[in-house]
């Protein structure tokens, strides 16, 4: 018991330290949005992470290191995932607080459940849709400051629209990400997407310097690789590691931690306002998130009791 409590223990420190390793992604993302454009630095980012997963491929079965079978999954985790995904999320932060844009992304395992049920039948709960008409509640409130006059008299922030954008995008990676790992293992998906989807943001990086001219300074030299080796690489391997220790569920639960983080960090860091309209969106957006995986975790132990009485195959 004491091994199974001590397993559980790291599992929740691994997918808290993921988390805020990807809530200070958006607090810098924030921090430079006037310093490098955000199709550089997605590309910069990720040159940097690509350097360190090709340093773990070595460790990886001979037949995970080439697409296979599994091709149109690991393009649709390049497109949704490595092209649109962060370039969106930059984008957006350039328009948008941090605050905004961690509250906002917590939508993104939701939208991964549904688009999971649309696109692939996964079992969807009513339990985890009142979750997600609570997230979305949320969003509205958020994006429109708890009044819809807001739209009529000063209109839609451009940057929360990108970042539900992200957001939608990350749902779709995730989706592709479910079907391509079948067969594979996480990192082997990961590097291969990384390596599909790179070479169009290197392209689209060399277009942006035309209009955002970037200056390389020490310090941002330093930036791109935290974010390389930390959100990306660092987060990553902790993140996986705690779904591997706490299940799919169990990770869920704290990946909304990810908004009280950025939230955190927005506040602290940057000196970003907290009003009463990020109090009630924040929580609408985190309790929907709770509900629903607390619904998924309890789902797969009917589902297993079902199979076990009618003799049936989990596979």
């Amino acid at each position: 018991m004491q091994s199974d409590t001590r397993e559980t223990l790291k599992g929740i420190i691994a997918v808290n330290v993921a988390t805020l390793a990807w809530a200070t992604n958006m607090t810098i993302g924030r921090y430079v949005r006037g310093v490098i454009g955000p199709l550089t630095l997605t590309a910069a980012r990720y040159v940097v992470a690509v350097i360190l997963f090709t340093l773990l491929l070595r460790h990886v079965p001979p037949e995970e290191r080439r697409p296979g079978r599994d091709l149109l999954p690991l393009l649709g985790m390049a497109v949704a995932g490595i092209v649109f995904f962060a370039p969106l999320l930059y984008f957006g932060l350039r328009y948008t607080t941090a605050v905004n844009g961690t509250l906002i992304n917590g939508m993104g395992p939701l939208l991964t459940a549904l688009f999971a049920a649309w696109l692939i039948r996964e079992p969807y709960t009513g339990r985890q849709l009142i979750g997600a008409a609570c997230a979305v509640v949320g969003v509205v409130v958020l994006i429109t400051g708890g009044s819809l006059e807001t739209i009529r008299t000063v209109g839609v922030n451009p940057g929360d629209l990108l970042i539900v954008a992200a957001a939608t995008a990350w749902g779709l990676q995730s989706v592709a990400s479910r079907r391509a790992t079948r067969n594979r293992s996480p990192l082997s998906a990961t590097i291969l997407s990384l390596y599909m989807g790179l070479p169009f943001l290197i392209v689209a990086a060399i277009l942006e310097q035309r209009v955002l001219p970037v200056t390389i300074t020490p310090r941002l030299i330093g930036i791109v690789i935290y974010l390389g080796v930390v959100p990306a690489g660092l987060g990553y391997f902790l993140w996986n590691t705690g779904v591997k220790k706490l299940g799919a569920g169990g990770a869920m639960v704290f990946y909304n931690m990810l908004p009280v983080y950025g939230t955190i960090l927005g506040v602290s860091l940057l000196g970003e306002q907290v009003g009463p309209a990020h109090a009630v969106g924040g929580a609408l957006i985190i309790g929907g998130g709770l509900f629903s995986a607390y619904a998924r975790r309890r789902a797969p132990r009917s589902a297993s009791n079902r199979t076990r009485r009618s003799g049936g195959d989990a596979g």
